[in-house]
């Protein structure tokens, strides 16, 4: 299923097309392709090219291991997330490598790596959904995440399924046609709230 975004301006087909679906097939995801969207991520721009990024992997062909990180999502998100063969959790090391002094771009440079991902993932014609509602300090618990870094998304892979296999408020959202802000809203010069692009 795709659901290529109604971009008033062009971009590259795949920002248009990458999107977060809730629906997945039961179709494996091999490691070989795992093993891309991780690279994809390896090459994100990041702050004095600190690479602060971490990732925390969990296949539905290891059952234990799947549903110990399915659990660190919240209810709502476990309805639809149990579908996907993969889980992941982003974490992000909060201070330089180097120095020790706190990195404030960390967060900012692990959702780059993430996007990076998500944009691979389209590429290969998978899908990635990045999620907010999970249990922090659960997944800092279960998984012995030391301390100075801080576990930021989760994110179910797989390949999109259809709505129907979702219940039907979920599927309504599956179905529901893409929106964002106008690019006046988010983009100003000269002051704030005065538009770059009237």
């Amino acid at each position: 299923m795709t659901n290529s975004a109604p971009a008033e301006h062009p971009v590259h087909e795949l920002i248009r097309n990458r999107w977060s679906p809730r629906s997945y097939t039961g179709r494996k995801v091999e490691t070989a392709q795992l093993a891309s969207l991780l690279e994809a991520a390896r090459w994100a721009p990041s702050c004095f090219n600190e690479q602060p990024w971490f990732f925390l992997i969990a296949e539905k062909a290891n059952a234990a291991e799947y549903e110990k990180m399915l659990s660190c999502l919240v209810e709502a998100n476990q309805k639809w997330a149990r579908l996907a063969p993969v889980l992941m959790i982003s974490v992000a090391k909060l201070s330089f490598q180097k120095t020790g002094k706190p990195n404030r771009h960390a967060q900012h440079d692990v959702g780059l790596a993430a996007e990076n991902m998500a944009l691979q993932a389209e590429a290969m014609g998978l899908d990635l959904h990045q999620m907010a509602g999970f249990d922090v300090d659960k997944t800092r618990q279960l998984y012995i995440i030391p301390e100075g870094y801080e576990p930021m998304a989760a994110m179910a892979v797989g390949y999109a399924g259809v709505p129907e296999l979702l219940p039907e408020d979920l599927a309504e959202r599956e179905r529901a046609p893409r929106a964002r802000r106008k690019i006046q809203e988010f983009a100003f010069t000269g002051a704030w709230n005065k538009a770059f692009i009237a």
